[in-house]
Protein backbone atom coordinates (compact mmCIF):
# COMPACT_ATOMS: atom_id res chain seq x y z
CA UNK A 1 0.00 0.00 0.00
CA UNK A 2 2.53 2.39 1.08
CA UNK A 3 5.72 2.70 -1.43
CA UNK A 4 8.78 1.57 -0.25
CA UNK A 5 10.53 4.92 -0.31
CA UNK A 6 7.59 6.18 1.82
CA UNK A 7 7.40 3.15 3.67
CA UNK A 8 11.03 4.00 4.74
CA UNK A 9 10.68 7.32 5.56
CA UNK A 10 7.92 6.88 7.62
CA UNK A 11 9.32 4.19 9.71
CA UNK A 12 12.07 6.78 10.72
CA UNK A 13 10.34 9.22 11.53
CA UNK A 14 7.14 7.20 13.40
CA UNK A 15 8.84 7.55 16.77
CA UNK A 16 9.10 11.31 16.32
CA UNK A 17 5.82 12.20 15.28
CA UNK A 18 4.26 9.40 17.70
CA UNK A 19 5.89 11.77 20.69
CA UNK A 20 4.52 14.81 19.64
CA UNK A 21 1.05 13.24 18.15
CA UNK A 22 -0.78 14.82 21.12
CA UNK A 23 0.65 18.09 20.80
CA UNK A 24 0.06 17.62 16.82
CA UNK A 25 -3.57 17.21 17.36
CA UNK A 26 -4.09 20.00 20.18
CA UNK A 27 -3.04 22.19 17.87
CA UNK A 28 -4.68 20.57 14.83
CA UNK A 29 -7.97 21.14 16.37
CA UNK A 30 -6.67 24.86 17.28
CA UNK A 31 -5.88 25.79 14.06
CA UNK A 32 -9.18 24.10 12.48
CA UNK A 33 -11.92 26.06 14.91
CA UNK A 34 -10.25 28.94 14.54
CA UNK A 35 -10.62 28.93 10.27
CA UNK A 36 -14.12 27.23 11.21
CA UNK A 37 -15.63 27.24 14.59
CA UNK A 38 -18.99 26.40 12.89
CA UNK A 39 -17.40 22.53 12.52
CA UNK A 40 -17.29 23.04 16.92
CA UNK A 41 -20.33 24.43 17.20
CA UNK A 42 -22.38 22.29 14.50
CA UNK A 43 -20.60 18.66 14.16
CA UNK A 44 -17.84 18.10 16.58
CA UNK A 45 -18.91 17.04 20.16
CA UNK A 46 -17.95 19.64 22.63
CA UNK A 47 -18.11 17.91 25.37
CA UNK A 48 -15.27 15.98 23.74
CA UNK A 49 -13.08 18.40 22.85
CA UNK A 50 -13.09 19.87 26.44
CA UNK A 51 -12.14 16.68 28.10
CA UNK A 52 -9.60 16.14 25.32
CA UNK A 53 -10.94 12.86 24.61
CA UNK A 54 -11.26 13.16 20.93
CA UNK A 55 -7.66 14.24 20.58
CA UNK A 56 -6.61 11.01 21.99
CA UNK A 57 -8.76 9.15 19.42
CA UNK A 58 -7.57 10.66 16.73
CA UNK A 59 -3.56 10.40 17.63
CA UNK A 60 -4.34 6.84 18.52
CA UNK A 61 -5.63 6.21 14.87
CA UNK A 62 -3.19 8.08 13.05
CA UNK A 63 -0.52 5.99 15.01
CA UNK A 64 -2.40 2.40 14.48
CA UNK A 65 -2.92 3.25 10.98
CA UNK A 66 0.95 3.92 10.45
CA UNK A 67 2.18 1.09 12.44
CA UNK A 68 -0.60 -1.47 10.65
CA UNK A 69 0.55 0.17 7.10
CA UNK A 70 4.71 -0.82 8.15
CA UNK A 71 3.43 -4.33 9.93
CA UNK A 72 1.18 -5.05 6.90
CA UNK A 73 1.63 -3.66 3.68
CA UNK A 74 -0.46 -5.61 2.16
CA UNK A 75 -3.69 -5.67 4.35
CA UNK A 76 -5.88 -2.38 5.26
CA UNK A 77 -7.26 -2.10 8.58
CA UNK A 78 -11.18 -2.69 7.56
CA UNK A 79 -12.08 -2.99 11.81
CA UNK A 80 -10.69 0.11 12.23
CA UNK A 81 -11.48 1.94 9.24
CA UNK A 82 -15.36 0.75 9.25
CA UNK A 83 -15.73 2.26 12.94
CA UNK A 84 -14.27 5.68 11.59
CA UNK A 85 -16.79 5.43 8.71
CA UNK A 86 -19.82 4.57 10.19
CA UNK A 87 -19.50 7.53 12.73
CA UNK A 88 -18.72 9.76 10.08
CA UNK A 89 -21.11 8.93 8.11
CA UNK A 90 -23.72 9.29 10.61
CA UNK A 91 -22.60 12.85 11.41
CA UNK A 92 -23.14 13.07 7.55
CA UNK A 93 -19.42 13.91 6.97
CA UNK A 94 -18.51 15.12 3.20
CA UNK A 95 -15.58 14.14 0.94
CA UNK A 96 -14.40 17.54 0.62
CA UNK A 97 -14.11 17.83 4.53
CA UNK A 98 -10.92 15.51 4.70
CA UNK A 99 -9.15 18.29 2.34
CA UNK A 100 -10.16 21.03 5.33
CA UNK A 101 -8.62 18.62 8.17
CA UNK A 102 -5.13 17.66 5.39
CA UNK A 103 -5.06 21.65 5.63
CA UNK A 104 -5.02 22.06 9.16
CA UNK A 105 -3.46 18.84 10.13
CA UNK A 106 -0.07 19.09 8.35
CA UNK A 107 0.47 22.73 9.31
CA UNK A 108 0.24 21.27 12.70
CA UNK A 109 2.59 18.80 11.83
CA UNK A 110 5.14 21.62 10.80
CA UNK A 111 4.63 24.03 13.24
CA UNK A 112 5.36 21.34 15.80
CA UNK A 113 8.48 19.08 13.97
CA UNK A 114 9.76 22.15 12.49
CA UNK A 115 12.73 21.72 10.10
CA UNK A 116 12.48 17.72 10.97
CA UNK A 117 9.56 17.87 8.13
CA UNK A 118 11.51 17.75 4.99
CA UNK A 119 9.96 17.60 1.65
CA UNK A 120 10.30 13.67 1.68
CA UNK A 121 8.92 13.64 4.93
CA UNK A 122 5.74 15.46 4.53
CA UNK A 123 5.25 13.17 1.06
CA UNK A 124 5.81 10.39 3.05
CA UNK A 125 3.45 11.24 5.59
CA UNK A 126 0.74 12.96 3.01
CA UNK A 127 0.52 9.02 1.63
CA UNK A 128 -0.76 7.72 4.72
CA UNK A 129 -3.17 10.48 5.36
CA UNK A 130 -4.49 9.80 1.57
CA UNK A 131 -4.28 6.39 2.10
CA UNK A 132 -6.82 6.21 4.70
CA UNK A 133 -8.69 9.57 3.81
CA UNK A 134 -9.78 7.70 0.33
CA UNK A 135 -10.59 3.97 2.01
CA UNK A 136 -12.76 6.63 4.51
CA UNK A 137 -14.47 8.26 1.63
CA UNK A 138 -14.95 4.99 -0.49
CA UNK A 139 -16.37 3.51 2.89
CA UNK A 140 -18.68 6.19 3.30
CA UNK A 141 -19.82 6.54 -0.09
CA UNK A 142 -21.43 3.08 -0.14
CA UNK A 143 -22.72 3.62 3.24
CA UNK A 144 -24.62 6.69 2.53
CA UNK A 145 -25.67 4.80 -0.87
CA UNK A 146 -27.18 2.20 1.49
CA UNK A 147 -28.97 4.57 3.54
CA UNK A 148 -29.90 6.67 1.51
CA UNK A 149 -27.81 9.55 1.52
CA UNK A 150 -26.47 11.71 4.00
CA UNK A 151 -28.67 13.87 6.48
CA UNK A 152 -30.99 13.72 9.39
CA UNK A 153 -34.96 13.05 9.46
CA UNK A 154 -37.71 14.68 11.36
CA UNK A 155 -39.07 12.19 14.26
CA UNK A 156 -42.00 12.77 16.51
CA UNK A 157 -41.57 11.36 19.76
CA UNK A 158 -44.27 9.36 20.73
CA UNK A 159 -43.70 7.81 23.94
CA UNK A 160 -41.09 9.12 26.84
CA UNK A 161 -40.84 6.35 29.18
CA UNK A 162 -38.33 7.14 33.18
CA UNK A 163 -36.07 3.63 32.86
CA UNK A 164 -34.08 4.89 35.94
CA UNK A 165 -33.43 7.97 37.58
CA UNK A 166 -31.14 8.76 35.14
CA UNK A 167 -31.53 6.98 31.79
CA UNK A 168 -34.94 7.74 29.85
CA UNK A 169 -36.26 5.71 26.87
CA UNK A 170 -37.86 7.90 23.62
CA UNK A 171 -40.14 6.04 21.02
CA UNK A 172 -40.17 8.46 18.16
CA UNK A 173 -42.35 7.96 14.44
CA UNK A 174 -41.13 10.07 11.14
CA UNK A 175 -42.92 13.21 11.24
CA UNK A 176 -43.78 13.21 7.70
CA UNK A 177 -45.50 9.77 7.71
CA UNK A 178 -43.13 8.10 5.30
CA UNK A 179 -41.75 4.77 5.83
CA UNK A 180 -39.49 3.50 8.27
CA UNK A 181 -35.99 1.59 7.24
CA UNK A 182 -35.17 -1.04 8.66
CA UNK A 183 -31.55 -1.56 10.80
CA UNK A 184 -28.84 -4.33 11.98
CA UNK A 185 -29.24 -4.96 16.00
CA UNK A 186 -26.38 -3.18 17.63
CA UNK A 187 -26.62 0.23 14.97
CA UNK A 188 -27.22 3.48 15.95
CA UNK A 189 -28.48 6.55 14.95
CA UNK A 190 -27.55 10.06 15.07
CA UNK A 191 -30.14 12.89 16.98
CA UNK A 192 -29.07 16.76 16.66
CA UNK A 193 -30.36 19.08 18.73
CA UNK A 194 -30.33 22.86 18.29
CA UNK A 195 -28.82 24.18 22.17
CA UNK A 196 -29.83 27.47 23.87
CA UNK A 197 -27.01 29.11 22.67
CA UNK A 198 -27.72 28.10 18.97
CA UNK A 199 -25.22 25.18 18.64
CA UNK A 200 -26.46 22.34 16.42
CA UNK A 201 -24.96 19.52 18.54
CA UNK A 202 -25.32 15.30 17.52
CA UNK A 203 -24.87 12.00 19.43
CA UNK A 204 -25.19 8.96 18.87
CA UNK A 205 -27.30 6.93 20.50
CA UNK A 206 -28.02 2.54 20.34
CA UNK A 207 -31.50 1.52 19.03
CA UNK A 208 -33.26 -0.41 21.46
CA UNK A 209 -36.29 -0.86 20.27
CA UNK A 210 -36.42 -4.72 17.58
CA UNK A 211 -35.14 -4.18 14.10
CA UNK A 212 -38.82 -4.33 12.15
CA UNK A 213 -40.83 -1.87 14.10
CA UNK A 214 -42.81 0.86 12.63
CA UNK A 215 -40.91 3.48 15.61
CA UNK A 216 -37.77 4.27 16.57
CA UNK A 217 -36.20 3.81 20.45
CA UNK A 218 -33.26 5.16 21.67
CA UNK A 219 -32.60 5.06 25.59
CA UNK A 220 -30.63 8.06 26.87
CA UNK A 221 -28.62 8.15 30.03
CA UNK A 222 -28.10 11.43 31.24
CA UNK A 223 -23.85 12.46 31.57
CA UNK A 224 -22.83 13.75 35.30
CA UNK A 225 -19.57 15.30 33.84
CA UNK A 226 -17.69 15.23 37.65
CA UNK A 227 -14.61 16.66 36.67
CA UNK A 228 -15.81 16.86 32.98
CA UNK A 229 -18.63 19.08 31.49
CA UNK A 230 -21.92 16.99 31.90
CA UNK A 231 -23.52 15.79 29.05
CA UNK A 232 -25.34 19.05 26.87
CA UNK A 233 -27.13 16.85 24.38
CA UNK A 234 -28.09 14.37 27.86
CA UNK A 235 -29.31 16.77 29.44
CA UNK A 236 -31.17 18.62 26.63
CA UNK A 237 -33.19 15.50 26.29
CA UNK A 238 -34.11 14.61 29.79
CA UNK A 239 -34.97 18.10 30.19
CA UNK A 240 -36.75 19.43 27.36
CA UNK A 241 -37.88 17.01 25.27
CA UNK A 242 -41.40 15.27 25.99
CA UNK A 243 -44.21 13.41 23.17
CA UNK A 244 -45.09 15.87 20.52
CA UNK A 245 -41.59 17.22 20.77
CA UNK A 246 -39.66 16.84 16.73
CA UNK A 247 -35.66 15.55 16.62
CA UNK A 248 -33.89 14.69 14.06
CA UNK A 249 -32.23 11.62 13.35
CA UNK A 250 -29.66 9.79 11.05
CA UNK A 251 -30.41 6.65 9.48
CA UNK A 252 -28.98 3.41 11.79
CA UNK A 253 -25.04 3.23 10.97
CA UNK A 254 -22.94 1.11 13.10
CA UNK A 255 -20.51 -2.14 12.70
CA UNK A 256 -21.47 -3.70 15.81
CA UNK A 257 -23.98 -5.66 14.14
CA UNK A 258 -24.93 -9.77 15.01
CA UNK A 259 -23.44 -12.17 12.80
CA UNK A 260 -22.76 -15.55 12.33
CA UNK A 261 -25.69 -18.66 11.89
CA UNK A 262 -28.17 -19.68 14.00
CA UNK A 263 -25.97 -22.52 15.23
CA UNK A 264 -22.73 -20.23 16.78
CA UNK A 265 -23.01 -19.49 20.16
CA UNK A 266 -23.34 -16.09 21.62
CA UNK A 267 -21.72 -14.17 24.83
CA UNK A 268 -23.58 -10.49 25.31
CA UNK A 269 -21.41 -8.32 27.36
CA UNK A 270 -22.36 -4.87 28.96
CA UNK A 271 -22.05 -2.39 31.65
CA UNK A 272 -24.00 0.50 32.72
CA UNK A 273 -25.74 1.78 29.43
CA UNK A 274 -23.78 -0.31 26.95
CA UNK A 275 -26.74 -2.26 27.86
CA UNK A 276 -28.43 -0.88 24.88
CA UNK A 277 -27.33 -2.26 21.73
CA UNK A 278 -27.43 -5.33 23.54
CA UNK A 279 -31.49 -4.94 24.06
CA UNK A 280 -31.90 -4.74 20.53
CA UNK A 281 -29.74 -7.61 19.72
CA UNK A 282 -31.20 -9.88 22.13
CA UNK A 283 -34.63 -8.95 20.60
CA UNK A 284 -33.67 -10.12 17.29
CA UNK A 285 -32.10 -13.10 18.50
CA UNK A 286 -35.77 -13.91 20.56
CA UNK A 287 -37.47 -13.01 16.95
CA UNK A 288 -35.74 -15.28 14.90
CA UNK A 289 -35.31 -18.25 17.05
CA UNK A 290 -31.76 -18.45 17.56
CA UNK A 291 -31.01 -22.59 19.14
CA UNK A 292 -27.43 -21.88 19.64
CA UNK A 293 -26.65 -21.03 23.45
CA UNK A 294 -26.51 -17.61 24.47
CA UNK A 295 -24.32 -16.03 27.19
CA UNK A 296 -25.97 -12.62 28.81
CA UNK A 297 -23.71 -10.45 31.37
CA UNK A 298 -24.26 -7.11 32.65
CA UNK A 299 -22.94 -5.36 35.46
CA UNK A 300 -24.03 -2.17 36.69
CA UNK A 301 -23.77 -0.19 40.06
CA UNK A 302 -27.29 -1.17 41.33
CA UNK A 303 -30.52 -3.27 40.18
CA UNK A 304 -32.41 0.04 40.29
CA UNK A 305 -29.65 1.28 37.96
CA UNK A 306 -29.96 -1.60 35.73
CA UNK A 307 -31.77 0.42 32.58
CA UNK A 308 -34.28 -1.78 30.10
CA UNK A 309 -33.46 -4.85 33.12
CA UNK A 310 -36.80 -6.02 32.39
CA UNK A 311 -36.69 -6.48 28.57
CA UNK A 312 -33.14 -7.71 29.02
CA UNK A 313 -35.12 -10.42 31.38
CA UNK A 314 -37.49 -11.05 29.31
CA UNK A 315 -35.56 -11.30 26.09
CA UNK A 316 -33.29 -14.06 27.62
CA UNK A 317 -35.44 -15.40 28.53
CA UNK A 318 -37.49 -16.17 24.79
CA UNK A 319 -34.50 -17.86 23.70
CA UNK A 320 -34.44 -21.53 23.84
CA UNK A 321 -30.47 -21.37 25.04
CA UNK A 322 -30.21 -18.95 27.08
CA UNK A 323 -28.47 -17.75 30.36
CA UNK A 324 -28.35 -14.42 32.07
CA UNK A 325 -25.88 -13.16 34.69
CA UNK A 326 -26.26 -9.51 36.16
CA UNK A 327 -23.90 -8.29 38.94
CA UNK A 328 -24.07 -5.24 40.70
CA UNK A 329 -21.74 -3.71 43.12
CA UNK A 330 -24.72 -2.89 45.63
CA UNK A 331 -28.12 -4.30 46.31
CA UNK A 332 -28.08 -7.71 44.56
CA UNK A 333 -31.29 -9.71 44.53
CA UNK A 334 -31.41 -13.54 45.13
CA UNK A 335 -30.55 -14.88 41.35
CA UNK A 336 -28.02 -12.07 40.83
CA UNK A 337 -24.16 -11.18 41.91
CA UNK A 338 -21.94 -8.81 44.10
CA UNK A 339 -19.65 -7.13 42.97
CA UNK A 340 -17.91 -6.37 39.52
CA UNK A 341 -18.69 -8.79 35.94
CA UNK A 342 -16.38 -11.95 36.71
CA UNK A 343 -16.83 -14.83 33.69
CA UNK A 344 -15.25 -16.93 36.47
CA UNK A 345 -17.67 -19.74 36.87
CA UNK A 346 -19.13 -18.86 33.43
CA UNK A 347 -19.70 -21.61 31.06
CA UNK A 348 -17.91 -20.08 27.66
CA UNK A 349 -19.58 -22.38 24.82
CA UNK A 350 -16.48 -23.56 22.05
CA UNK A 351 -16.98 -21.47 19.05
CA UNK A 352 -18.42 -18.07 20.93
CA UNK A 353 -18.76 -14.91 19.12
CA UNK A 354 -18.65 -11.80 21.80
CA UNK A 355 -20.10 -8.72 21.92
CA UNK A 356 -18.82 -6.18 24.40
CA UNK A 357 -20.26 -2.73 24.85
CA UNK A 358 -19.55 -0.15 27.87
CA UNK A 359 -16.50 1.27 29.69
CA UNK A 360 -13.06 0.56 28.31
CA UNK A 361 -11.67 -0.92 31.76
CA UNK A 362 -14.97 -3.11 31.60
CA UNK A 363 -14.09 -4.44 28.24
CA UNK A 364 -10.79 -5.17 28.50
CA UNK A 365 -11.13 -7.02 31.31
CA UNK A 366 -14.13 -9.23 29.85
CA UNK A 367 -11.64 -9.46 26.12
CA UNK A 368 -8.50 -10.92 28.80
CA UNK A 369 -10.79 -13.06 30.46
CA UNK A 370 -12.29 -14.48 27.11
CA UNK A 371 -9.53 -15.33 25.42
CA UNK A 372 -8.00 -17.37 28.69
CA UNK A 373 -11.22 -19.36 28.44
CA UNK A 374 -10.50 -20.20 24.69
CA UNK A 375 -12.78 -17.13 22.58
CA UNK A 376 -10.62 -16.43 19.82
CA UNK A 377 -9.69 -12.16 19.62
CA UNK A 378 -11.02 -12.48 15.68
CA UNK A 379 -14.86 -13.13 17.59
CA UNK A 380 -14.83 -10.17 19.82
CA UNK A 381 -16.08 -7.94 19.13
CA UNK A 382 -17.07 -4.11 20.85
CA UNK A 383 -18.88 -0.86 20.92
CA UNK A 384 -16.87 2.77 22.57
CA UNK A 385 -19.76 5.12 22.81
CA UNK A 386 -17.83 8.40 22.38
CA UNK A 387 -14.37 8.64 20.96
CA UNK A 388 -13.06 5.58 20.54
CA UNK A 389 -9.75 5.31 23.07
CA UNK A 390 -9.10 1.62 22.91
CA UNK A 391 -6.42 2.29 20.33
CA UNK A 392 -4.86 5.10 22.28
CA UNK A 393 -4.89 3.54 25.40
CA UNK A 394 -3.23 0.42 24.01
Amino acid sequence: MLTEQSAATVRATLPAVGAAIGEITERFYARLFDAHPDLLRDLFNRGNQAAGTQKQALAGSIAALATHLLDHPDQRPDAMLGRIAHKHASLGVAPEQYGVVHEHLFAAIVEVLGEAVTPEVAAAWDEVYWLMANALIAIEKRLYEESGGPGLRAWEVVERVEETADVVTFRLRPADGGPVAGFRAGQYVSVGVTLPDGARQIRQYSLTGAPGEAVRQISVKRVRGGATPDGEVSHHLHAHVRPGDVLELSEPYGDLVLAGTPDTPLLLASAGIGVTPMIAMLADLAAGGHRAPVTVVHGDRSPADHALRAAHTAYAEKLPDATAHFFYERDAEPGTRTGLVDLTGIAVHPGTRAYLCGPLPFMRAIRTQLIEKGVAPADIHYEVFGPDLWLAQG
